[in-house]
């Protein structure tokens, strides 16, 4: 190991954060507070729902609750240390706390892109084959892009870790981000990094821009089964459900594309924070909003958690 990769693991980073204005910061500090809050407890509560209730036990929710779970893991990697770098003047990371960081954050971003993915495809074939449904979406079906999910999001955030924990870090040490990044963090590094953006432009895509096609191509079909709908408001219902998920897909893959396939040498810090914080808080506070706590059946088991009664198949 080189001298100056040694020297880069005894100095740590600073993260920046999203502003050092003291009054933005305590302005920042109850907003994202309050938004980490209603994201933990909404897709908390999906989870305890969804194990309490066996209602809950469809296809869909089988996948949702992984998703949720993951969302839930994915926020408490980096928003409970922005919040604390906001109220506190120290602001460091180690390296290996730096390289831990990255880790979860990308291989738990991972699993929510090919999970949304799953759960476009289970929408799709129950609106398309209502009558195979059950058989085309069994528990068998199911576990399969569930265990996939986790396996791929682990070994692509191993071998990005792995390339990253070889870069030198010989000038500054200040990240212009509330957390560890990819892109921040190849800025700082005076190791050659076109090996790393080359893996991004490709195996990177692979894990985001595919899922994100085949929710297109999932949502596209259902909407042409929608406009053969007899009822009109079954077709208004159906319209506004697929359009409520398609805008946070939207959301998290625009900005998730938009951040991290560009070359660094484009990459513009105050765009990339802002445009982080729609897939790493926003996005995750809206899914269980979007998926679930607007469910009926969602609701009623929910209110029977809350009041301590016994759930059963027929409360639902």
């Amino acid at each position: 190991m080189d001298a100056a990769n040694e020297s880069s693991e005894g100095t740590p980073f600073i993260l920046l954060g999203l502003t050092t204005n003291p009054g933005k910061q305590r302005l920042l500090f109850v907003l994202f507070l309050v938004l980490y809050v209603r994201g933990i407890l909404g897709n908390g509560l999906i989870v305890a729902a969804i194990r309490a209730s066996p209602a809950l036990h469809a296809p869909m929710y089988f996948l949702l609750a992984p998703l949720s779970f993951a969302d839930l893991c994915f926020t408490s990697v980096t928003v409970p240390k922005m919040l604390a770098n906001l109220m506190a003047p120290d602001r460091s990371i180690s390296l290996a706390g730096c390289l831990s960081q990255m880790y979860f954050f990308f291989a738990l971003g991972v699993t929510d892109s090919c999970l949304l993915a799953a759960m476009a495809y289970d929408r799709y074939v129950a609106i398309r084959h209502p009558l195979h449904y059950a058989t085309r979406m069994s528990r068998a079906v199911c576990t399969a892009p569930v265990g996939t999910a986790w396996l791929v999001s682990h070994i692509h955030s191993l071998l990005h870790i792995l390339l990253m924990a070889h870069l030198s870090f010989c000038a500054s040490h200040q990240v212009p981000h509330f957390f560890c990044d990819h892109q921040p963090l190849l800025r700082l590094s005076c190791s050659d990094t076109r090996h790393i953006q080359l893996l991004i432009f490709t195996e990177g895509a692979a894990v985001v821009v595919t899922p994100f096609l085949l929710i297109l191509a999932s949502y596209g079909a259902i909407s042409v089964a929608v406009l053969r709908l007899p009822s009109a408001s079954g077709r208004l219902r159906a319209v506004s459900t697929c359009g409520s998920h398609l805008a946070v897909v939207g959301l998290f893959y625009g900005t998730v594309i938009a951040v991290y396939f560009q070359p660094t040498s484009q990459y513009e810090a105050e765009r990339g924070r802002v445009a982080t914080v729609m897939y790493t808080v926003v996005t995750p506070m809206l899914n269980p909003v979007i998926y679930s706590l607007r469910n009926r059946d969602v609701q009623g088991d929910l209110r029977a958690l809350f009041s301590g009664r016994r759930i059963s198949a027929g409360d639902s």
